[in-house]
């Protein structure tokens, strides 16, 4: 009976330094971007041997998500794959809020055919036109191309969601300000959707981040405005040479202090960039990585 309440007593102690050393971690909460989630989530877990007194809570949803989660006061980092709209820093200011960007890495933005595909290239012009609520373009033959394994040779346009800051940005990028994406899209939760869709449907063209590229997909390169014709990688990225590149953020309520600025600063210190750069995106700045 005793060595039983001398168990009891040693398992009640040991359970309350587990709960006051949990107590004793500062959590940041992180949210938003599916481009950015699975090098967020790379992030979180290396940074558990960097500071193992901060936790570092990482989830999705797209940008809007995390954007409107930073705004309501629920998330400490929002990530986007866009800039905050005007309406969003309307609304902020408005919650008292006052958010401040960081520019965490680049990404290409990839357009992904089917490997049947027989075409390497395309245009601004051409791809805007299959995207476009006004574009003439339905058919893969419309661009002078037969795809094997393709029935009637329509093509089949997959999009994101409108919450997604890939979406959104595409949408700038290529249909322009005022354009607006053709009815009829297939418009996929996640990045990873997309490219799942198109390795499965030789009519498909989609786009998502270069990170998400696999073997199972044809990527093209992309020229704009007579320009040479290039590939996605992070070097094009990089060097803005691209057509579809982009910069990467992280939004702080406020600039950063404490263990949220000690976290940002190691996102954008050679490490986290080697980090980045590992998971197929941009660094900011060079970086030499083992």
């Amino acid at each position: 009976m005793k060595s039983k309440t001398v168990l009891t007593a040693a398992i009640t102690i040991g359970c309350t330094l587990l709960a006051l050393n949990a107590e004793a971690r500062t959590l940041i909460q992180n949210k938003g971007s599916d481009t950015l989630v699975n090098v967020a989530q790379a992030w979180a877990e290396h940074y558990r041997d960097v500071n193992p007194e901060v936790a570092v809570a990482v989830s999705g949803g797209g940008s809007g998500t995390g954007i409107a989660s930073m705004i309501n006061g629920t998330v400490d980092i929002a990530n986007a794959s866009r800039k905050m709209k005007e309406k969003e820093l309307k609304h902020a200011k408005k919650q008292g809020q006052n958010p401040v960007e960081h520019v965490v890495g680049y990404d290409a933005l990839a357009v992904f055919l089917h490997p049947n595909n027989p075409t390497t290239s395309l245009t601004t012009d051409q791809i805007a036109d299959i995207y476009s609520r006004k574009g003439k373009t339905k058919l893969w033959t419309d661009l002078g191309i037969e795809v094997p394994g393709c029935k009637g040779q329509e093509i089949v346009v997959v999009s994101r969601q409108n919450n997604s800051g890939t979406y959104v940005y595409f949408k700038k990028a290529v249909l322009g300000k005022k354009g607006k994406y053709r009815m009829g899209t297939l418009d996929m939760h996640g990045s990873k959707d997309v490219v799942d869709l198109v390795e499965k449907t030789p009519c498909a063209i989609g786009y998502s981040g270069l990170a998400y590229a696999t073997d199972h997909v044809k990527l093209t390169c992309i020229s704009s405005k007579g320009a040479a014709c290039v590939n996605p990688s992070v070097a094009t990225a990089s060097d803005g040479s691209y057509p579809i590149a982009r910069p990467l953020f992280m939004y702080t309520n406020g600039e950063p202090k404490g263990a949220i600025k000690g976290y940002l600063d190691w996102i954008r210190s050679d490490i986290g960039q080697c980090i980045i750069l590992k998971k197929g995106y941009a660094p900011i700045n060079k970086v030499s990585c083992n």
